[in-house]
């Protein structure tokens, strides 16, 4: 199991106590990940993993201020930069968007929630989220917002690290090492160096430029080297994951306690019909 418990596990309740235990002050977190590349030495589903773990991690730091109910990760995200590479799956555009719409309007239908939380851990994703949120506000009246762990403990603990973090690099592997030390093989990494300096202009101009989209891919040898695209993961520690897990989840309850979790539209009766209990 890559969670750290299951108490706040949405799927292991029964219809009676979701019913029960789920109120309109409540929060549904919904992991979001991806199956791809990560390297020689981090699993496919390496995305998910983090999403997931920093999820339960997350309902658990804020229990005394905020009740967050875990669902189940899903597994399968937009990866089409990694498509070129053994094991990846990525989903069509239109089937992503249509899956977590789907999912977050169930989610509210079927219980007492009204505000929905999505932890992306794939970057990928991340495009199609900022969309997804404003339809699910407009269309349905749902309060959802998205959180990026890597990104929330990138932007605040510093790494050793001397190319930009972008995939499989010494963030990514640093946070494995917190929350699925089991699940890395450093020992699978060439013994050449993976972190040309020479590649800092590249990942800047065709990953990181603001200003303009490229369709860019790992298997690019001007931006990685076997699928990584950052610093050197050797130089990644459990210490330094734990750091950036502590102030992604400490960033993440700053993001809660600004939640609205009153409805901003009334949804039709249809789409919030109450769950009723069979007798």
């Amino acid at each position: 199991m890559t969670t750290s418990g299951t108490r706040r596990a949405f799927a292991v309740l029964s219809a009676r106590r979701a019913a029960a235990e789920l109120g309109e002050r409540s929060v549904l977190c919904l992991p979001l990940g991806s199956v791809e590349q990560h390297g020689p030495h981090l699993p496919l589903d390496t995305d998910t993993v983090i999403a997931e773990c920093f999820a339960h991690r997350l309902a658990a730091h804020v229990a005394g201020r905020h009740d967050l109910w875990v669902g189940p990760a899903v597994p399968y995200g937009l990866s089409p930069e990694h498509a070129r590479t053994p094991g990846t799956i990525t989903l069509d555009l239109h089937l992503y968007a249509t899956l977590i719409i789907t999912l977050v309007t169930e989610y509210i239908r079927s219980t007492r929630v009204q505000s929905v939380l999505l932890i992306n851990g794939h970057g990928g994703n991340r495009g199609v989220l900022e969309a997804v949120v404003h339809q699910l506000r407009h269309a349905h009246g749902v309060t959802s917002r998205v959180l990026h762990p890597a990104a929330l403990a990138a932007s605040r603990v510093p790494t050793e690290s001397e190319l930009p973090e972008v995939h499989a690099g010494v963030l990514e592997t640093a946070l494995m090492l917190a929350v699925a030390p089991d699940r890395v093989r450093l020992d699978l990494l060439p013994s050449e160096t993976l972190s040309d300096p020479g590649r800092r202009r590249a990942i800047g101009h065709l990953v990181l430029d603001r200003g303009v989209t490229w369709p860019w891919t790992s298997d690019d040898p001007a931006l990685s080297t076997d699928g990584v695209i950052g610093g050197d993961p050797r130089k990644a520690t459990p210490e330094a994951g734990q750091k950036l897990l502590t102030a992604a989840l400490d960033a993440g309850t700053h993001v809660l306690d600004r939640i609205d979790t009153a409805t901003p539209h009334e949804p039709s009766q249809i789409f919030r019909r109450p769950y009723a209990p069979h007798t």
